[in-house]
């Protein structure tokens, strides 16, 4: 695993090395800035969806990492669904001209660096434990692994 620092030393809590749980604690800051200047209806709903989404992705992690593989691997998994529903948000502010090019192009940026960081956690989790590989919901696959024509997702 990647750690926050180049330091050998650890922190007592295990995800603080993570360098992904610092880029989610990044991304929650920035959505906390950008929400700021939303119109005050718009903070009270969306504005907050948006916050907690953000927020959702470091707690899924801290949150698996205090558990076994294969639960540290499901918590990931939950973080990746907190990313998506951020980028779908992203869009929905955007389109309601909440956020600038700008914004919108670093809120994107940082929803991608985080699947990949994700992903690739993901990835030697599963390299390292004995159990399975489940990668249904890698979202490097191309467009016909992740949506079967089946309605099987």
């Amino acid at each position: 695993m990647e750690t926050a620092s180049s330091e050998n030393t650890p922190t007592f809590f295990r995800f603080e090395d993570l360098r992904i749980y610092h880029k989610a604690l990044e991304f929650s800051a920035w959505v906390h800035n950008a929400t700021i200047s939303f119109p005050e209806t718009c903070q009270d709903n969306v504005g907050i969806r948006f916050n907690e989404a953000a927020r959702s992705i470091a707690l899924n992690i801290a949150e698996g990492s205090a558990r076994n593989k294969s639960q540290f691997i499901y918590y990931l998994k939950m973080a990746k669904s907190s990313i998506r529903e951020s980028l779908v948000i992203t869009s929905i502010v955007y389109s309601l001209g909440y956020l600038t090019d700008k914004q919108q192009e670093e809120s994107r940026n940082f929803l991608m660096e985080l699947t990949k960081m994700t992903g690739a956690l993901i990835s030697s989790l599963q390299r390292t434990s004995s159990g399975s590989h489940d990668t249904d919901d890698d979202d490097n696959d191309p467009p016909h692994h992740r949506h079967r024509p089946d309605g099987n997702y």
